[in-house]
């Protein structure tokens, strides 16, 4: 069940049977602290050892779509992390960053004065279609066992592995250089600050990402998506089971 199935009302449902909660991730929130937070707000209710996860990271800088699975629909996490997902994403021209975007500051600045929007527009489709991508080492991709971003953060150099990706489709929707800003439709496992750095690259220019927005994740839309206190404002309003 989702919002649009309960028309923002959780009185009566049994979590444990499943629940898809379509939530907008806050800025600067972890998408396991959304987890969690969920998770102590159904022990409260009288859940007590109920299973809760999310079916698709989200960055801290980042809002948007998070599906939280409650209960049995835990078993639909894989599914769900593969469907397709839509972002809007803020790109700074002419300045790159070592995480590809606010996490870390400014390390290098290049010229931006000589891109055009003809070509960004003509590197955007050269960048769309499937092909390999390379994370950002700022990540949580794990190397050896180990996440990326520990060997990042200890100042070591460490290759990490591309990956197939699918970019169905992006489009320019604002152009003020040097900002940019792009709606992306893409596979399962696209890294937008990755694509923020491509796109830098093929402008022969610089590139980090400053703000990103999942604005779909499979047929869940953020204009359906909960508002996260006003859900567990309701969840705490709910009927104990």
């Amino acid at each position: 069940m989702t919002p649009q199935d309960d028309a923002r009302e959780l009185r009566g449902i049994n979590f444990e049977e499943g629940y898809i909660a379509v939530l907008d991730k806050p800025l600067r929130w972890t998408s396991t602290d959304v987890v969690r937070k969920i998770k102590f707000a159904l022990r409260r209710i009288g859940f007590r050892k109920i299973k809760v996860g999310h079916a698709g990271t989200l960055d801290p800088l980042a809002t948007g779509v998070l599906l939280v699975c409650i209960g049995r629909a835990t078993k639909m996490v894989d599914a769900l992390q593969a469907e397709e997902k839509e972002y809007v994403a803020d790109v700074m021209l002419g300045a790159t960053t070592p995480s590809y975007d606010l996490e870390h500051e400014i390390d290098r600045t290049y010229p931006w004065e000589h891109i055009t929007r003809e070509g960004v527009e003509r590197v955007l489709g050269e960048l769309s279609g499937e092909r390999l991508q390379t994370p950002p080492v700022f990540s949580a991709k794990k190397i050896e066992g180990t996440r990326a971003y520990e060997f990042a953060r200890a100042g070591e150099e460490v290759a990490v592995r591309q990956a197939l990706i699918h970019i169905y489709e992006m489009e320019l929707l604002e152009y003020d250089l040097p900002r940019i800003r792009i709606r992306v439709r893409c596979s399962k496992g696209t890294y937008i600050r990755s694509l923020a750095h491509e796109i830098g690259l093929a402008l022969g220019s610089g590139a980090h990402l400053t703000s990103l927005r999942r604005t779909r994740s499979g047929g869940f839309t953020v204009e359906n998506a909960w508002d996260l206190e006003d859900f567990l404002e309701k969840l705490q309003n709910s009927e104990t089971k």
